[in-house]
């Protein structure tokens, strides 16, 4: 019975060190050479569930990230709630007037904070922004 005990005791898991860092020298590990072959490691940026392939074949190229698009991207959710844009989700205009109001002070805000740190097309860019968003929601507040 020893015997058998023994060949059961053999049989367990194998323990693998996945410290980024030597425990001798302190210093960074290669960790592609410690990489099982054929595993593909967590993109932390891709959906669960969802391969490198699918992601890649799925998505068209992003639009450069720079204060501009940050802005407009910002105005256009103002503008879908609104009742201005259509929802994408459901193709149809919904109005939620108080997150509207809360997306308009959120881009007053940042207008207010980065006031002199902005380039003329930057500031003139938020300038006709929230004048417009302002002009849309006083309309909106009145149909109501």
């Amino acid at each position: 019975m020893a015997g058998e005990r023994d060949k059961e005791e053999g049989k367990g898991f194998t323990v693998q060190d996945r410290r980024r860092f030597s425990p001798d020298t302190g210093e960074a590990r290669d960790a592609s050479a410690e990489e099982p072959a054929g595993i593909e490691k967590p993109d932390p940026s891709r959906p669960a569930g969802e391969s490198a392939s699918q992601t890649q074949s799925s998505q068209e190229p992003l639009p450069e990230i720079n204060f501009s698009t940050f802005v407009i991207s910002l105005s256009t959710q103002a503008l879908m709630n609104l009742g201005e844009i259509p929802n994408p989700l459901t193709q149809k205009p919904e109005a939620d007037i108080p997150v509207a109001k809360q997306m308009i002070d959120i881009l007053g805000m940042l207008q207010e904070k980065t006031r002199g740190n902005l380039s003329a097309g930057e500031a003139q860019l938020m300038e006709d922004i929230l004048f417009d968003l302002r002009m849309k929601y006083v309309e909106a507040v009145k149909k109501r």
